[in-house]
C-alpha cells in the first residue's frame, strides 16, 4: 500500500469519516493512515472550518468519541421527509421474494408465484404493484386469462440495473440454497 501524500490526506480524511459511519478516533484515522495523530488532528480542525464556512448538508463535528460526518441540522426538515419517503420503498421479505420470482420468470401469473413460494403472495404483489416494481404486461391464455406480471424501470432503477441481462444468473442463488 503506498503512502498518502500531502495534497490527499483531508480527502482520505473525508473518505475513512464517511465509510465509518460513526464518531472515528484521530488516533484510529492516523493509524490508518499511517501518519502522525497530531497531523491527522490538525487536519480535522481545518475540516471542520471548510465544512462550516461552506454551509452545506454536511458538517464535520468533534464528539465524545471522535470526529463525525452529520447532517446539517439546518436542512433536518429535508431529512425527515426523504426518510419518510425512502421508509415506503423499503421491501419484506415475501415481497423480495415475489419480485425476484417475477424478475427471473417474467412474464409470471400471480398463481405461479403463489406456487413457486408456496404461499398466496395477495399482499406482496399489490405492495410491489403500489411501488411500482412490477406491472400488468398482459393476460396469459389459459381459462380464466389471468394477469401476467413484470418488472418495471423503476424495478431497474432501484437495483441499479441498466436491464433485465444485467441479473445474477439465477444458478448463484441455487448453488446457495444447496450449499
Amino acid at each position: 500500500m503506498r503512502a498518502v501524500e500531502d495534497f490527499e490526506k483531508k480527502a482520505v480524511l473525508e473518505t475513512l469519516l464517511f465509510v465509518a459511519g460513526e464518531p472515528a478516533s484521530a488516533a484510529s484515522l492516523a493509524k490508518a493512515m499511517e501518519v502522525q495523530e497530531s497531523e491527522v488532528r490538525k487536519l480535522l480542525e481545518e475540516l471542520i472550518g471548510e465544512y462550516r464556512d461552506r454551509n452545506g448538508g454536511i458538517l464535520l463535528v468533534e464528539v465524545a468519541e471522535g470526529y463525525q460526518l452529520i447532517t446539517n441540522p439546518d436542512y433536518s426538515q429535508w431529512v425527515k421527509r426523504f426518510k419518510n419517503i425512502s421508509q415506503t420503498n423499503k421491501l419484506s421479505q415475501p415481497a423480495l421474494e415475489t419480485l425476484a420470482i417475477i424478475a427471473y420468470k417474467q412474464p409470471v401469473t400471480k398463481l405461479e408465484v403463489d406456487q413457486l413460494r408456496g404461499v398466496n403472495s395477495d399482499g406482496a404483489v399489490r405492495s410491489l404493484l403500489e411501488k411500482r416494481f412490477i406491472k400488468i404486461v398482459g393476460k396469459k391464455e389459459s381459462p380464466g386469462r389471468p394477469f401476467l406480471y413484470g418488472t418495471t424501470k423503476e424495478f431497474l432503477h432501484y437495483f441499479g440495473l441498466k436491464s433485465l441481462n444485467e441479473l445474477p444468473p439465477i444458478s448463484d442463488f441455487l448453488k446457495e440454497e444447496t450449499a
